[in-house]
Formats: structure tokens, sequence, C-alpha cells
């Protein structure tokens, strides 16, 4: 399912039709300067076009919810998915960091990736 793998000094990005995947390194701190990589990474190979983005959560670190707001301004990024199997990971996801995305409904916590990417295809 997974296609062009993309190496970032603070994890791996994957591109999957209009999604952008990222699997971030263990102990990380995902701050507003990964954040800015990882936005510039989506215009970059979207060009404009509406895409998705997905934390696939299998590593635990920390996120700077400050993120959010920087992505609430990129205007083609049209809704954000995290997907963990941590049920304390979905909690505070669920809980802390959607209050600081500008729109709710288009941010939502999963337990699969597949139901993920089944969800953004609705909000694309």
């Amino acid at each position: 399912m997974l296609k062009n793998e993309i190496k970032l000094d603070f994890g791996t990005a994957y591109i999957h039709e209009n999604i952008l995947i990222a699997k971030l390194n263990e102990g990380v701190l995902f701050d507003v300067d990964s954040n800015q990589k990882l936005l510039d990474l989506g215009a970059e190979i979207f060009n404009g076009k509406n895409y998705g983005y997905i934390s696939h959560r299998v590593n635990s670190y920390a996120v700077d919810p400050m993120v959010y707001f920087e992505s609430a301004n990129a205007t083609n990024l049209r809704a954000i998915a995290v997907v963990s199997e941590n049920e304390m990971t979905r909690r505070n996801a669920e809980e802390v960091e959607k209050k600081f995305y500008k729109d709710n409904s288009c941010f939502e916590v999963f337990q699969t990736l597949e139901e993920a990417v089944t969800w953004i295809k609705t909000r694309i």
C-alpha cells in the first residue's frame, strides 16, 4: 500500500496517492521546525493539490501541539489523522492535540492505518 519512502532526520515519510504518512523516530520531539519540513514536503509533492496527513505512531515521541497552528495555514492540507495501537496515545491525541487544530471535523484518531486512509479519502 505504501510507496515513495522519504527518509528525514526525525523519521520517514511515505506517499500513498494523495496522502502523506509519517512514522517518526522513537524519542524525538516533533516540533514546529520538524512540522514545517513535512508541510514543505507536502507542498512540493502535491503541488497545490489537496492532500491528507497521517501520523502513524508506531514509536513513542513527544508532539508540540503548536504544530497544529502551522498546519492550519496549509491551505491544501485537508485533514489530519493520528493512528496508534496504544490507547493512551490515541486518548492524548483526541483530548489534547485535536483541540489545537483549526477544524475538529478534519482531525480524527484511529487504531489502524486502513481506517485512517479510508477516512482521509472522504475529506480530500
